[in-house]
């Protein structure tokens, strides 16, 4: 039985108002980030067609990109199951994904013996970028 013409959105309620947000380059399938969305994040989201999360550090509403230009064209939304995360599958806008610089911020693998290897080259230096 299809739901094809039901509206489906997150069940923001379910989880204290925050979900979680996995952002996935759209062509090459890296995961680039994870996020979390509140409703109004989710609202500007799908008004926009950019990606919007919501910062729990800053308490606040983030355009991703509003600052360093590295924005997210959002192609696809997903809604797992539960109805309590999102999968956004986007074009980043930029070089890097990461405010640290980096195309993901999945740049850091730990190796078995319990060491960090960083997998990948930084792409922009984070301090020009957002002048710290």
């Amino acid at each position: 039985m299809s739901n094809s013409n039901k509206i489906l959105k997150p069940d923001f309620a379910k989880c204290g108002g925050l979900i979680p947000a996995v952002a996935q380059d759209a062509v090459s399938g890296k995961v680039l980030m994870l996020a979390y969305m509140n409703e109004e994040a989710w609202e500007k989201t799908i008004e926009t067609g950019e990606a919007h999360y919501y910062s729990r550090s800053r308490n606040t509403l983030w355009h991703k990109g509003g600052t360093s230009g590295h924005t997210q064209k959002v192609h696809e939304i997903f809604i797992d199951c539960d109805q309590d995360a999102v999968l956004l599958k986007i074009e980043q806008i930029g070089k890097a994904a990461c405010h640290n610089g980096y195309e993901s911020c999945f740049y850091r693998k730990l190796k078995s013996d319990g060491s960090t290897e960083i997998i990948c080259e930084q792409v922009f230096n984070p301090e020009e970028v957002y002048k710290k």
